[in-house]
């Protein structure tokens, strides 16, 4: 994928495969997975349809990056007046 910007063009490299490619090499895809524990993106028609990642045992794992940053609000509809959005201080 290229992306190109005013500045400069950025190119992202991502572990893409067809559906067709997928079907016919399943179990070498899934070894490439476990081992470089990156995900794998399966498209179809060029888009992308699934994506096949690493299985990781620790649930908690996951979650404690999580942890600690959720911003809790007593009145979600409120509404908010202009010096007290932080985008624009």
């Amino acid at each position: 994928m290229t992306r190109d910007y005013d500045h400069a063009i950025m190119t992202i490299v991502m572990n893409t495969i067809s559906k067709s490619q997928l079907k016919s090499q399943l179990l070498e895809y899934l070894r490439k997975v476990e081992q470089e524990k990156k995900p794998l993106i399966v498209t179809h028609g060029g888009k992308p349809v699934i994506t096949v990642s690493p299985y990781y045992e620790d649930p908690q794992k996951t979650l404690s990056a999580l942890r600690n940053s959720v911003v809790t609000y007593i009145n979600p509809l409120a509404p908010v007046a202009e010096d007290e959005w932080e985008a624009l201080q």
